[in-house]
């Protein structure tokens, strides 16, 4: 999955505790997402398939420095594709704090949380995003999935947690209800 250069990841598992978000995270997390991307970032489509939606606690992740200051951070969400007999995550926001970028730690984040999640049983994760970043980690296009307009269908990316469990998986990614 992540080919990580384990001089790079030993330093960040030093440096960083790595938590499960909890309760009190979410305004410090939330502070975080605001400051990492632009303002308008809830206009997003993947924003309508999170609205009035939990995240799937378990795999919604923190990063802090050795001062407690949040450095990083990852959540998923659950979705569901084609005749919404299909539960896959979708994978977002993740951000490092702008202090933190370039250690190493938005890959530890996705190592971690991926690694998780199929531990836990899940098969698929989906994203949007770029996917010069997200090829490392497996992820590869999508064309087969239909996304919530606005959204370029080259940034929808899939990643299978279990060989094979995109097969047959198509159409439209919509909110769990």
């Amino acid at each position: 999955m992540l080919s990580a250069v384990p001089e790079v990841l030993e330093k960040v598992e030093r440096m960083f505790r790595l938590a499960t978000e909890n309760k009190d995270d979410w305004w410090e997390v939330e502070a975080l997402y605001d400051l990492t991307f632009a303002p308008g970032r809830e206009a997003l489509s993947s924003y309508r398939l999170r609205e009035g939606v939990r995240p799937v606690a378990d795999l919604c992740l923190t990063v802090r420095d050795a001062y407690e200051a949040l450095a990083g951070v990852i959540r998923y969400w659950p979705v569901v594709v084609g005749d919404g007999q299909h539960a896959c995550l979708l994978l977002g926001p993740v951000a490092v704090h702008p202090t933190h970028q370039g250690e190493g730690l938005g890959a530890f984040l996705m190592r971690e949380s991926l690694a998780l999640a199929k531990d836990t049983g899940w098969g698929r994760v989906l994203l949007v995003g770029d996917a010069p970043y997200y090829q490392r980690f497996g992820f590869e296009a999508a064309p087969s999935l239909d996304f919530p307009k606005p959204v370029n269908p080259d940034r929808i990316l899939s990643l299978e947690l279990v060989e094979g469990a995109f097969d047959g998986v198509f159409g439209e990614v919509g909110k769990v209800h």
